[in-house]
Parts: structure tokens; sequence; C-alpha cells
């Protein structure tokens, strides 16, 4: 997982191709970790991750209007396609994912 922060996040996610997403986080947050850790346990090999902490790019988080963490945003080829909402769990994380793609773009926050 890679962390972001405000100076690289719009650069750094327009360069990457193919399918990402976006955990916002906080270090004292609990549903956080587990988050992190069924993403690392769902292992997608084509799927780049990407870490922001809330708690120091707050930032981010108004311009995303993001007022409660967890947060996963899903991205393709760079562009906003949805948040991604699913238990904390590898096999739902990859249903929700699979769902999430063959759907058309959301409209970015």
């Amino acid at each position: 997982m890679t962390a972001l922060d405000q100076f690289d996040f719009h650069h750094r996610l327009g360069a990457t191709p193919g399918v990402a997403l976006v955990l916002f986080t906080a270090p004292a947050c609990g549903a956080c970790k587990r988050l992190r850790h069924a993403l690392h346990a769902a292992a997608w090999p084509d799927v780049t991750i990407y870490e922001v902490d809330g708690a120091r790019d707050l930032a981010l988080l108004r311009e995303f209007g993001i007022h409660h963490l967890p947060a996963l945003y899903l991205y393709r080829d760079g562009h906003f396609h949805c948040e991604l909402q699913a238990e904390a769990q590898p096999e739902a994380l990859r249903r929700a994912l699979e769902r999430a793609l063959s759907l058309p773009a959301a409209e970015a926050p």
C-alpha cells in the first residue's frame, strides 16, 4: 500500500493505469485497520492500492466531502469510478469491486 498526500494525490492517480483503490484512514481508527488488513489479504495483483492519512491530509477529506473513516474510493485509468462499500473481508471486497467495475462510473465527489 502506497501513501498519497495532498501534494501528489491527483498526479499519481492520474498516472496510474488500470484499477486503483484509495483508502482514506486515520491512525487511531480501528475500522480503518481492519479494512487495511482485508485489502492486503485480498492481494489483487492487478490493483494498485493507495492510502491517505486523513488526520494529516484534511484538505483531501474536505475536497471529497469525507466525514467518516474509513472511506474507500475506486479509480479506473486515473479517473474516479465510485465509492466502494463492503465489509472488511477479502471476499466481500472482491465481490464489491467486481460489481462496481461492471457499472458505469459515478460522478466524482
